[in-house]
């Protein structure tokens, strides 16, 4: 039985309802999808990609973004990891593969740690991640970015994906700001990662594919290889002429490598 665009609310917890969109067969392998502080659009191409194949496709829309509410103990994405397990659980859901984009990956690569017997998570994909900290390599400071800038830096064709916020309707420029505002709640301090998160990966057995926009100017390459090379089985897969959202600029390419990683984690 196939599902389309069926979206519930789940309470984890008495006070934090999550909101999941839920696409694909019943009894398809299930894959949960988690989005980046762009929102749930960067990922709803993906999500209905996946279940035109025969997956079982979650995607949750975290507290605080799209006007849903968060309370006021949820203030990193340890939270949202331990979360998204406990709602794994309540589902009963095993074999899951869990891909995230940006801060979603994070999410993903904190949800692996937690999951050490590997209970819930059979794999994780990551793309171009926020999450870890690499000397060297660092994390271009997003929050201080004019949207200009953030566009130079997030795509590789920016004069196609750029959008001047003078020409959003005020109700949709709100929701921008909102996501932001919570985004910097969750991930603005310390900028975009955990300092103890890279050392303790190597933990993870589950394989972990990590995909990559070659000219993603706020997670470089380098420190997506970095990231991979501390998974226990990790592998790195960079995607020419694309930024930080590989999945929008080159998603054929993006698609086939997540498609592979899903059978191989089976």
């Amino acid at each position: 039985m196939t599902s389309e665009n069926l979206s519930q609310a789940y309470s984890v917890y008495p006070d934090l309802p999550l909101t999941v969109t839920e696409t694909g067969p019943a009894d398809g392998r299930p894959v949960l999808v988690l989005h980046g502080g762009g929102g749930p659009f960067t990922v709803a191409g993906l999500a209905q990609h996946l279940a035109g194949n025969g997956a079982r496709v979650l995607t949750p829309v975290h507290p605080g973004w799209d006007g849903n509410p968060r309370p006021d103990w949820l203030t990193g994405v340890d939270d949202l990891a331990l979360a998204y397990l406990h709602l794994l659980q309540d589902l009963n859901l095993k074999d899951v593969l869990v891909i995230g984009s940006s801060m979603g990956g994070w999410i993903a690569a904190e949800m692996a740690v937690r999951d050490v017997e590997q209970e819930r998570v059979s794999g994780v994909v990551l793309i171009n991640s926020a999450g870890v900290y690499v000397e060297g390599e660092p994390i271009a400071d997003f929050f201080a970015l004019d949207p200009r800038a953030a566009a130079e830096l997030s795509w590789h064709d920016p004069d196609r994906f750029y959008v001047d916020p003078a020409t959003v309707p005020a109700e949709q420029l709100a929701v921008r700001q909102g996501n932001m505002a919570t985004m910097r709640i969750l991930a603005g301090e310390p900028n975009m990662h955990d300092p103890k998160l890279l050392r303790r990966l190597g933990r993870v057995r589950q394989p972990a594919l990590l995909v990559w926009g070659e000219s993603d100017g706020l997670f470089t390459p380098a420190y997506g290889a970095t990231y991979a090379s501390a998974f226990g089985d990790g592998r790195f897969e960079l995607v020419p002429k694309a930024g930080h959202l590989p999945q929008l600029e080159q998603p054929e390419v993006t698609f086939r490598l997540i498609d592979e990683h899903l059978d191989r984690t089976a």
